[in-house]
């Protein structure tokens, strides 16, 4: 039985995102609060911009995972982009031929990916998470273990607004908008809700699901070069460490928070959106609070944590799940 306290919390839930709303609500009153530079103009850029290269990773993850697949390498794949794209420019190759360069690469590798996850038995997180490690250490060969700065030649993107929105946020809007359009209102979609859904019955009702896998693949390994593009503006530089794994935990965080299911069929980019603005507003509040660097992590891992187990309970008290 519902007791009304239950009930009149359950209301809450029952909003589409209601309970991750609230939460982000609190932290940003209570950072402000806190710190008074939260609110400045200077750090609301620089958090939008941070949130903006895991967006365009968590939106790739959000399709894919909805399509029951996964990709641990996102972050890793993000970091060789990076790394190539560093070498090129500083090579002096043009913007254009690297950002090509750096797509094509990064598409190949999630593509690489799908082929693994379709063609072989590994279930996609060993396979995934196996490449990533692989990307790591070819991130560090690509670098030779030193960092690579490129001058100001991906300065505007990095750096510069809008109507003062920076570019790096417009761009990952965009990228969000796209993949919601897409899970909403195209085949490919509602194709990658019937995969997650039940792959067997998705292929008996005529889904070319090898097909399907590798295209998402490939577009995941895409954005996730797109993402290590946008961090590279930003950052002006390639360093070890830069993206990686570390980068994949926090979009995996993201997903998982605003709902997507882990065993696919679920998938949400506003929740994904809400959960990428949350780890970031967080990462920031400890910051400026001058909360010791470490716990950033337990944070992550924490929130990361109770969210999967929320996610699992909503999987079972929800009687729309097919």
């Amino acid at each position: 039985m519902d007791t009304p306290s239950a009930a009149g919390g359950g209301a809450l839930w029952r909003v589409p995102h209601g309970g991750l709303v609230a939460v982000l609500l609190v932290v940003i009153v209570f950072t402000a609060l806190r710190a008074d530079s939260f609110t400045t103009s200077q750090n609301l850029l620089n958090v939008l911009r941070q949130i903006s290269v895991n967006a365009v990773i968590a939106g790739g993850l959000t399709l894919l995972m909805t399509a029951g697949g996964m990709d641990f390498s996102m972050g890793s794949n993000a970091a060789v982009t990076t790394a190539v794209a560093a070498q090129l420019l500083s090579g002096g190759r043009s913007t254009a031929l690297t950002v090509v360069v750096a797509l094509v690469l990064a598409a190949l590798i999630g593509l690489v990916n799908g082929l693994v996850v379709t063609y072989t038995n590994v279930a996609p997180f060993v396979a995934t998470l196996a490449t990533a490690m692989l990307l790591d250490g070819v991130a560090l060969l690509v670098l030779n273990g030193m960092s690579v700065t490129i001058g100001d030649t991906m300065q505007a993107l990095g750096n510069s607004t809008v109507a003062g929105l920076p570019w790096l946020l417009v761009v990952a809007v965009l990228v969000l908008l796209l993949i919601g359009l897409v899970m909403r209102f195209t085949t490919f979609g509602r194709d990658a809700f019937a995969m997650g859904g039940n792959e067997h019955v998705a292929r008996l009702s005529g889904i070319n699901v090898p097909a399907r896998k590798l295209a998402l693949y490939a577009l995941a390994g895409a954005l996730a070069g797109l993402a290590g593009l946008m961090l590279l503006s930003r950052l002006g530089a390639s360093a070890p460490n830069t993206a990686g794994l570390q980068t994949q935990l926090t979009a995996v965080a993201a997903v998982v928070i605003g709902g997507t299911s882990l065993a696919g069929g679920r998938g949400t980019v506003v929740g994904t959106a809400l959960g990428v603005v949350l780890l970031g507003v967080v990462a920031n509040a400890l910051n400026l609070l001058q909360v010791n660097s470490n716990y950033q992590l337990v944070v992550t891992g924490a929130v990361l944590l109770v969210a999967a187990i929320i996610n699992g309970f909503q999987h079972r008290n929800d009687p729309g799940h097919h």
